[in-house]
């Protein structure tokens, strides 16, 4: 797979898949421009090489139409006060009209599309889109990590109508971040895994139940764990269609002498709010009444114990509830754990990220990444559609 500092792009048109999926208020404000902001040393580098940048994202998920409050118009503000220079904003991103904003650029200037999910085409991956797409450009650059996990027409339909295909800075940073932590990762490495639902990481603890050394499990899912094992665990989140695979991982575990660690104690209340009364108890003494929300203050000093010795730590999805502030405290003191270790700290999936930011600790963790469901799919050890695409250019 080709990168563009490896690429002649001098005075061209170079399309950008850019993920520019930002958050906004009611009032069409971006709360969190990261996403933006990691695109910044790829854009400086096609400036630099005085390239004619179109840029191409989605934004949200308006099924094919199109909605004025998914408009990338407050992306294009953001983007130009970063770069510190006019951004152009199309009405679309295919059509004649497009075509002639693109034909008569200079070099150095920056035009930004519009929402490619306004069109229907976009995600069923339709090769007459994609090729629309295609026509525009002499070079196509996918620096989408965050929307690598899917097969859509701007980024892997594309790359059948454009022979110079290639990744930016973001996309390789992502990647050999990802080796580090797991094809050659400096042991003992250790995975964190949390958030509320098994069913969506089961093939991820699959696969790096056989790779780490050990694996921390915590969030509303370690309670399916926890009932597998015949505890009784009240009105926690359990998915007990799940329990079988659960005690599968564990039977894993001590075959490989991987070591898993599970909650000992927990914060439980009657239900999930600001007002709730809550306790502290271990595992074994949650009654049928109780909902466990947050992992407990005996299980933080395991874990961080745990992570004590670790020379690569890879984290996906919360402790706890770390919305509400009485259910923070896990999520919370795992994150200044990991930001105190020596070890080299990989975090991604979007509520581990908003959760470290939280805590303010993002800038002590080695690398977060900026993909939710791609961060995931890799973690299963899956090829990215995406990545398969450009290996495959032209």
């Amino acid at each position: 797979m080709k990168y563009i500092d490896g690429m002649d792009i001098k005075g061209k048109r170079v399309l950008f898949r850019f993920d520019y999926n930002v958050p906004l208020d009611k009032d069409q404000n971006i709360t969190d421009d990261t996403r933006i902001r990691a695109t910044l040393p790829t854009i400086n580098y096609a400036l630099d090489e005085n390239a004619r940048i179109v840029i191409i994202s989605h934004l949200g998920r308006p099924k094919g139409k199109r909605v004025d409050k998914m408009s990338l118009a407050p992306v294009a503000k953001r983007l130009a006060r970063l770069l510190d220079k006019e951004i152009r904003m199309a009405d679309d991103c295919i059509g004649d009209d497009v075509k002639k904003l693109i034909d008569a650029m200079k070099p150095r200037d920056i035009i930004l599309l519009e929402n490619l999910r306004f069109h229907p085409q976009e995600e069923a991956n339709d090769d007459g889109f994609a090729k629309e797409l295609a026509s525009c450009c002499d070079v196509y650059i996918d620096d989408a990590f965050g929307n690598a996990h899917r097969t859509h027409a701007s980024n892997v339909g594309i790359t059948k109508f454009i022979k110079d295909c290639g990744a930016g800075f973001l996309m390789k940073k992502e990647l050999t971040y990802f080796s580090k932590a797991l094809e050659k990762p400096a042991r003992p490495l250790v995975a964190i895994v949390g958030g509320s639902k098994v069913s969506g990481k089961i093939e991820a603890l699959g696969h790096l139940i056989k790779n780490v050394n050990k694996m921390i499990i915590g969030g509303s899912m370690a309670f399916t764990f926890l009932k597998a094992l015949g505890y009784e665990v009240g009105k926690s989140l359990v998915e007990d269609s799940f329990q079988n695979k659960a005690l599968e991982i564990m039977k894993t575990a001590r075959e490989l002498g991987v070591r898993l660690y599970l909650p000992v104690d927990c914060v439980v209340a009657e239900e999930m709010s600001e007002e709730a009364e809550t306790k502290i108890v271990p595992v074994q003494e949650i009654n049928s009444k109780w909902m466990a929300l947050d992992i407990g203050p005996a299980t933080i000093m395991v874990f961080t114990e745990a992570l004590s010795n670790a020379k690569t730590i890879v984290w996906n999805g919360p402790m706890g509830v770390f919305e509400i502030d009485a259910f923070s405290r896990g999520t919370s003191s795992m994150a200044h754990s990991v930001a105190n270790s020596y070890a080299l700290s990989i975090v991604g999936g979007g509520d581990t990220d908003v959760a470290i930011t939280k805590a303010g600790e993002s800038d002590n963790m080695s690398y977060i990444s900026t993909g939710g469901g791609a961060f995931l799919e890799l973690l299963e050890g899956k090829d990215l559609p995406a990545i398969k695409a450009l290996k495959v250019c032209g």
